[in-house]
């Protein structure tokens, strides 16, 4: 029986050309910022946004394209039988784009709620906050076509059994913990419910973040999944200092991987 993992060449060729999309998308985010004037934000907003959601959905169908081909490479190498066509994921509305990069860009205007020290940095300073926070979500808006493309297709692919969550060494907490579950993917009811309350539903199959790196690796009848050495580790962890503890796992599966992992675990997430 042929094995396959959440590690080795071929992920991480994936994953590098997907990161190599990532670093061109954002060579056009930082030409597409010039629309910005920082003394007319109201009026060059929307040709900003015009812009990115372009950007959008240019990498995304390049996005969507290489998840095609990477899971059609998978399932040749399965040997799966019989003929499937991926299907390839739509990119996102552009009320959904705007919403996005609205929310990237909230500290720019005066809010109520916000704190005091965020609304009197100067204007600059913000203005490159928010972009950066915006890069973060055009790369989730790009790379989720790609992972969506996978996604989907193993839905219906009868030849496919599940997904399994690849993530990087240096990834978060929450994306190591789902890397550590193995191929148990394809429905809300496997998606990791009890690791997170905000990660509930079925989005929490699809459940990414700004900046993310993980992609969906599938797997197919005949086929014996094996956790990468890495990912073995982190459930050991989990296991270990977490496992057992209801609403808190998360939480102490974190600690664990910053006291005992031999990945960098990100301050940030």
């Amino acid at each position: 029986m042929a094995t396959v993992s959440d590690g080795g060449r071929d992920v991480d060729r994936y994953r590098a050309a997907q990161r190599a999309l990532t670093r061109l998308l954002l060579r056009d985010l930082r030409t597409a910022r010039r629309l910005l004037v920082v003394a007319r934000l109201r009026q060059t907003m929307p040709d900003w946004i015009a812009a990115v959601h372009a950007l959008v959905g240019q990498y995304g169908s390049a996005s969507a394209a290489l998840g095609a081909e990477w899971y059609d490479a998978q399932r040749a190498a399965a040997g799966a039988p019989g003929a499937f066509t991926v299907p390839v994921a739509d990119g996102p509305p552009e009320e959904q784009t705007e919403a996005s990069l609205r929310w990237a860009t909230r500290d720019l205007w005066p809010r109520e709620e916000a704190a005091a020290a965020t609304q009197q940095a100067p204007v600059e300073t913000r203005l490159e906050t928010a972009l950066a926070v915006a890069d973060g979500v055009a790369q989730k808006l790009v790379a989720d076509q790609g992972r969506e493309t996978v996604r989907q297709a193993v839905r219906r692919d009868r030849e496919a059994v599940a997904y399994a969550r690849a993530a990087a060494l240096g990834g978060c907490s929450f994306c190591k913990l789902m890397a550590s579950r193995g191929a148990v993917y394809k429905n809300a009811r496997t998606a990791g419910q009890d690791a997170d309350e905000k990660f509930s539903g079925d989005a929490s199959v699809v459940k990414f973040h700004n900046n993310c790196r993980c992609v969906i690796t599938p797997v197919f009848r005949g086929q014996r999944f094996e956790l990468s050495p890495h990912a073995a580790e982190w459930d050991r962890l989990y296991q270990e200092y977490a496992a057992g503890h209801p609403g808190d796992q998360l939480r102490l599966f974190r600690r664990a991987l910053a006291e005992h992992d031999s990945n960098p675990l990100p301050g940030s997430h």
